[in-house]
């Protein structure tokens, strides 16, 4: 017997997941009607739709505190464009789009390699959920806690967002890319600070790379790809 959990968002009644093996064809018309109404066409489809299933996963599962709030990062972007995204869930709606860095040990300009592993100062792919802030070094930070096998390790690894000089136009015009990180997603410095407000204390973070083996290994995307639509449309 099947049980509802209604949330209350203005256009959403909370998802429900069933026996499913991949995303059905109603599933991915909901996103793309969601991915046109968002009118960004600098993010990627593929990027959007995974993001957005795996959000709605956790949404139902109670993981997340601050519902309001969506980020993705786009690793497979270089990284001299602007590739972090934040949306506001409740409007559908791009709120911010910025540079940010990727690990040292990841790549150049471009994302290539990734890892969970302490002192690899790479970057971690897959979903987390943000934590609590604290002043530090780099002045207001923002801890993670990964929620993969491909990530889990965040805390441990202080991955962490904040604040970085060498995120900006200036630092890619001197030296042909952007800076990069011991493992941390970056943020230029101006106006960073609004962001880990928005975003800080239990949203949803997605760095998303078009991985064949994280996508096969994923429970959050194989959950969140069972979804179905109720006769009016919307998610159950």
């Amino acid at each position: 017997m099947r049980s509802f959990f209604t949330y209350s968002f203005t256009f959403f009644i909370l998802i429900f997941f069933t026996s499913g093996k991949c995303s059905s064809p109603e599933l991915k018309e909901f996103t793309h009607k969601k991915y046109a109404e968002l009118n960004q066409p600098e993010i990627s489809y593929d990027a959007f739709h995974n993001a957005t299933i795996g959000y709605y996963y956790l949404l139902k599962k109670g993981t997340l505190k601050n519902t309001r709030y969506l980020s993705i990062i786009d690793m497979s972007k270089s990284a001299n464009k602007e590739r972090y995204y934040l949306i506001d869930m409740k409007e559908n709606k791009l709120v911010y789009q910025s540079l940010i860095a990727h690990g040292k040990n990841t790549g150049e300009e471009y994302a290539k390699h990734f890892s969970n592993i302490e002192n690899s100062y790479q970057t971690s792919i897959g979903f987390y959920t943000t934590a609590e802030t604290y002043t530090g070094k780099n002045g207001l930070s923002m801890r993670m806690d990964g929620l993969e096998y491909c990530n889990d390790k965040a805390r441990k690894r202080d991955i962490v967002v904040h604040n970085a000089d060498y995120v900006s136009p200036q630092y890619i015009k001197e030296n042909g890319r952007l800076g990069r990180s011991f493992g941390c997603p970056a943020l230029p410095i101006k106006g960073y600070e609004k962001i880990i407000e928005k975003i800080k204390n239990g949203s949803c973070f997605y760095i998303y790379y078009p991985d064949r083996k994280y996508f096969q290994k994923s429970s959050i995307i194989k959950l969140g790809e069972k979804a179905q639509l109720t006769e009016n449309g919307q998610l159950l």
